[in-house]
């Protein structure tokens, strides 16, 4: 039996959190769910704990990105074989788990991506933020010669090369995205968009905000422009390691 693990990562979230986890459980039986409880200041850690999830509580606020590569290290370190990422404040529909395993595990691709765009997208997107996930979609989608629609989604799933990978180094600090989509194809990692359903928050506000999506861009293109001074090197690294 292949070992599935559900990394949630969580800030604050102890009004939505419970809910998730019993909506993961509802939508698939054979999944371990672990929360990395980013430093939150409320009852998140509790919530998740009295939900059955295992607690990871981090000392300090390490962030999006880094909360999720905690989650990496622990799946590998617990030999898990796929992986999906969800995020805490109820966005991600869990019914779509299947759905972006299935693709995993048949081999089809090491990661999948849940594309809002694709599938039901139940709230609406800032048009600033629209704007900026629409030109780094078709940047990402010139430089892997492959049709991008949602490049800032955090619904993935992916298999254990992929999270050996991530767990090692190769993943942002902050907020994966377009970079981390490029840098995972020249690693040389097959990588598909699925229809996913994504929903407004359960509860609470969005950790994006105008000052932060002005970063977002500003971020990205030099991110990105750094990764393709790298291309070179990252695919040396990739034959090096067998991808």
């Amino acid at each position: 039996m292949k070992k599935i693990l559900a990394i949630i990562p969580a800030y604050n979230e102890e009004m939505n959190i419970g809910k998730v986890i019993s909506e993961i459980r509802n939508s698939i039986d054979d999944i371990s769910i672990v929360v990395i409880n980013d430093n939150s200041k409320d009852n998140t850690a509790n919530v998740a704990r009295e939900a059955g999830a295992n607690v990871i509580n981090l000392a300090c606020n390490l962030g999006y990105g880094g909360a999720i590569q905690t989650g990496f290290k622990y799946a590998v370190a617990e030999g898990y074989d796929y992986g999906v990422l969800i995020d805490g404040d109820g966005q991600h529909d869990p019914r779509c788990i299947r759905d972006l395993l299935s693709v995993v595990q048949s081999g089809e691709a090491d990661i999948t991506i849940g594309s809002r765009f694709l599938g039901d997208l139940q709230y609406t997107v800032p048009l600033a933020r629209r704007i900026g996930m629409a030109i780094f979609g078709k940047i990402a989608s010139i430089v892997i010669r492959q049709k991008v629609s949602d490049p800032t989604s955090g619904y993935q799933a992916m298999n254990r090369r992929v999270m050996l990978s991530f767990a090692n180094d190769n993943y942002p600090s902050d907020y994966p995205d377009a970079d981390t989509i490029i840098l995972l194809n020249f690693l040389g990692f097959k990588i598909k968009e699925v229809p996913v359903v994504m929903r407004n928050r359960i509860a609470g506000s969005s950790m994006h905000s105008k000052l932060k999506s002005l970063y977002y861009i500003y971020k990205m293109f030099l991110a990105i422009f750094i990764i393709l001074l790298r291309r070179g090197q990252i695919r040396r690294e990739a034959i090096s390691n067998g991808h």
